[in-house]
């Protein structure tokens, strides 16, 4: 559809620990409905209409103008009344950790105001992204209060969070005794920090990156479903449970007939070399 659209830049190098990657999304449309995957924490400007996201346990919060969404672990519906137009960027485990004060565990699949965590100071932030016209002028002003958040970090988890993005890059079902092994803390204290800082535990992050993998295989017709189930799956049942969960799409649909979101998404990919591989490969 040419009137939706959705658009990524990385961010500068010295934030690329906390920030994955900026978007602009615009909709020039009355009503957009669609459906969001299981992801990374999200800071978000709603510069253009309003709406609201429905969370994988059924949960529905209204959008406020700024806001800090939590680590998702299914699907999340959105509901946006247009013309939208939002600009974010996806929040990584690290920058959560150093930003946000808070256990990420406690904001998984919910959102919270931005402006009670980083101040009321975030407004006149979003009035002048409200005045650009390109995603460059964005991006210039993102980096810009990322640069300033980051200032008065109280932690910079990044040994940890790069040991666990490599062990959930390094196999297609990671086996949590390698995390343990490669982090050289106990069992206990990975799951606290995993926990922590990426809101679940070890399992369920591997099965979330797992899927969400398999989905990006199949989407750009890298691999069929038999070798995708054959290398991680118990069987082809399982396979379409764990995808529809953390996509809320069907494998049948991801290589067939992909929601508009989901295509759009694919479009990170050509962000390879600018930011790490577990951000355009998942």
């Amino acid at each position: 559809m040419t009137n939706i659209s959705l658009e990524y830049a990385a961010p500068a190098p010295e934030l690329r620990d906390y920030l994955s990657v900026f978007y602009e999304f615009r909709a020039d449309v009355p009503l957009f409905e669609d459906m969001e995957r299981a992801d990374l924490a999200q800071i978000r400007f709603m510069l253009e209409g309003e709406g609201e996201l429905t969370f994988a346990d059924g949960y529905t919060q209204k959008v406020p103008p700024i806001l800090i969404i939590g680590p998702t672990t299914g699907m999340t519906r959105a509901v946006g009344k247009g013309p939208v137009r939002l600009f974010g960027a996806g929040l990584l485990p690290a920058g959560w950790g150093a930003l946000m004060g808070i256990e990420a565990s406690t904001m998984v699949n919910r959102l919270v105001d931005a402006t009670e965590i980083f101040g009321k100071g975030l407004h006149q932030v979003a009035e002048r992204m409200r005045a650009t016209t390109t995603l460059d002028e964005l991006v210039e002003i993102g980096n810009a209060l990322a640069k300033e958040l980051a200032k008065h970090a109280d932690e910079r988890p990044f040994a940890f969070t790069r040991i666990v993005d490599n062990w959930l890059a390094s196999d297609f079902s990671p086996d949590v005794e390698d995390l343990v092994i490669a982090s050289g803390l106990s069992r206990r204290q990975v799951e606290r920090n995993c926990k922590r800082l990426y809101g679940a535990p070890p399992k369920v992050l591997a099965r979330k990156y797992r899927a969400l993998k398999a989905a990006i295989h199949l989407a750009k017709g890298e691999a069929d479903l038999h070798d995708l189930v054959v290398e991680g799956f118990y069987d082809q049942s399982h396979f379409i449970r764990e995808i529809k969960h953390f996509t809320g799409v069907t494998p049948k649909r991801i290589r067939d007939d992909l929601p508009t979101l989901a295509r759009l998404t694919l479009k990170r990919g050509e962000l390879a070399g600018e930011v790490v591989p577990i951000i355009y490969e998942t």
